[in-house]
């Protein structure tokens, strides 16, 4: 049997109950013969809180100690998991992300992956150890200082240990039993997906699917190593996040390819915020400018959309999402380019959500774009933003219209399973 990596989030090891209950799937994993490897996140809302004995202490503090504080929290989780496969008696060593060979960039509280050199993860495997290593966290290639990776950072963890140790399938545990059209918490009849393809998976996570991390999908894309998302709290088959379809064995027809559905699901996002920049003069290398600013400032940004510019006037408006927690600061390096760019004002708006649709038979498939619109008009939802893929429509909308929206576009195009299957154990979703 073959390698395999396993990630368990804060959900699934909040309490001793829940990790002596992980550690029991790690240990029979291992008897079924796998080498195993497990990242784990920190436990239950341990990150959370430690953000906010860091706020109480100091207003701002240092990119340099915040994640050194942040790391303790993944160190808790596996020393104690570590711990509880001993006591079943099978031998087991936790590494921080640093000792598992992770190494990044320099950018604190968001850093990326480099390079991942697991010697000592090599050595533990074969000496019969079960490896669990921190995850989140890792090492910076210049000046060795300890780094995270931002929210979500451990699925990226265990993806990137799967691709350099050359695992057969990295496997996702979360709090719901696979990725389902539509979030649990929203729609209670959403489906779970059997499998979805790398691409549609991008799509979801990018447009606001928490169960999965959008730079983890990416990374596992560019390696091709299959996830497996699944549920720590069932034995139930979760779904299957690959290049190609897994082949299905039923008696009856022999092997059959799983398909994928022309609509993969609709994932929505309230965590964005909209800037306006009014009164730009409709002229070449205005938008540059405004892009550059935005840029220069470390901001990523999601939909764009420009105006047509009025005729009497010659000035156009361009609006863009972005996270909220860089409102503030995009609003900041607006204003000081505000001399070169020209602007007449700015306007600020966190109240609005995202609705997207995603599915990768959308292009084959005439009158989807008609029947995500004639939801949305049916709920009586407006939308103020429109942008396109060619396996996604995104919508923004007003914020407090987001679940009835998801809930009409879900319905429209037959998605509602027949029974309420989407099951949250945890209570998060992720």
């Amino acid at each position: 049997m073959g390698l395999v990596v396993q990630k368990y989030g804060g959900s699934s090891v909040a309490d001793a109950e829940g990790i002596k209950r992980v550690a029991k799937r790690i240990v029979e994993a291992k008897k079924n013969g796998h080498q195993v490897v497990v990242v784990v996140s920190a436990m239950g809302d341990t990150t959370d809180e430690l953000i906010d004995l860091a706020e109480q202490v100091s207003p701002m503090p240092s990119g340099r100690e915040f994640d050194m504080l942040l790391t303790a929290g993944e160190r808790i989780s596996m020393a104690l998991l570590a711990m509880a496969i001993k006591n079943l008696g099978h031998s087991a060593q936790s590494f921080t992300g640093s000792q598992a060979g992770v190494i990044t960039d320099s950018v604190h509280n968001k850093a990326r992956i480099i390079d991942v050199t697991p010697g000592r993860i090599r050595t533990a495997l074969d000496e019969g150890n079960i490896a669990i290593v921190a995850g989140f966290q890792g090492v910076s290639q210049d000046k060795k200082d300890i780094t995270t990776l931002g929210r979500g950072g451990s699925d990226t963890t265990a993806v990137a240990l799967a691709a350099a140790l050359e695992a057969e399938v990295c496997e996702i545990y979360t709090d719901v039993d696979g990725v389902f059209t539509a979030d649990p918490r929203v729609v209670k009849k959403a489906k779970k997906i059997d499998w979805i393809a790398f691409e549609d998976m991008l799509e979801l996570a990018a447009s606001g699917s928490k169960v999965l991390l959008h730079r983890c999908v990416e990374y596992a894309r560019r390696y091709n190593i299959p996830i497996h998302v699944r549920s720590s709290f069932s034995g139930l088959q979760g779904t299957w996040v690959s290049s190609a379809p897994p082949v299905r064995k039923t008696q009856q027809q022999g092997d059959q390819k799983v398909e994928q559905a022309i609509i993969s699901g609709v994932a929505h996002d309230t965590s964005e915020a909209k800037v306006t920049v009014v009164g730009v003069p409709d002229k070449p290398g205005e938008a540059a400018s405004i892009f550059r600013a935005i840029a220069n400032a470390e901001i990523n940004i999601d939909m764009i959309v420009q105006n047509v510019s009025a005729a009497t006037t010659g000035l156009t408006d361009i609006s863009f999402t972005l996270p909220k927690t860089e409102g503030r600061k995009a609003i900041d390096a607006l204003e000081k380019a505000k001399g070169v760019i020209g602007f007449e004002s700015l306007r600020y708006d966190d109240q609005i959500g995202k609705i997207s649709l995603v599915g990768a038979g959308m292009k084959t498939n005439p009158g989807v774009t008609a029947g995500f619109f004639e939801a949305l008009t049916d709920a009586g939802v407006n939308i103020e933003l429109i942008s396109t893929s060619e396996i996604r429509i995104s919508v923004v909308t007003r914020a407090d219209d987001v679940n009835e929206a998801v809930r009409a576009v879900h319905t429209a195009f037959g998605l509602d399973s027949d029974s309420d299957e989407a099951v949250v154990y945890g209570g998060t979703g992720r």
